[in-house]
């Protein structure tokens, strides 16, 4: 368990990150179409960081 969350921390990162982001950020109207469900900036945030996790460990493995 612990090296499933060593492994993917910036991908648990971003998803609290999209949480936080729509709790306090977010589209107030409702009109923003990620920005107002706080489901889908959740898996924003996760894909975000889970993208920023594998340019960071391929930067790793070529040094």
């Amino acid at each position: 368990m612990i090296k499933i969350i060593r492994k993917n921390i910036l991908t648990i990162t971003g998803a609290i990150a999209g949480i936080f982001y729509w709790k306090f950020i977010g589209c107030s109207t409702g009109k923003g179409y990620i920005q107002s469900n706080p489901v889908k900036m959740t898996l924003y945030g996760t894909l975000l960081g889970g993208l920023s996790f594998n340019i960071f460990q391929s930067e790793i493995r070529q040094q």
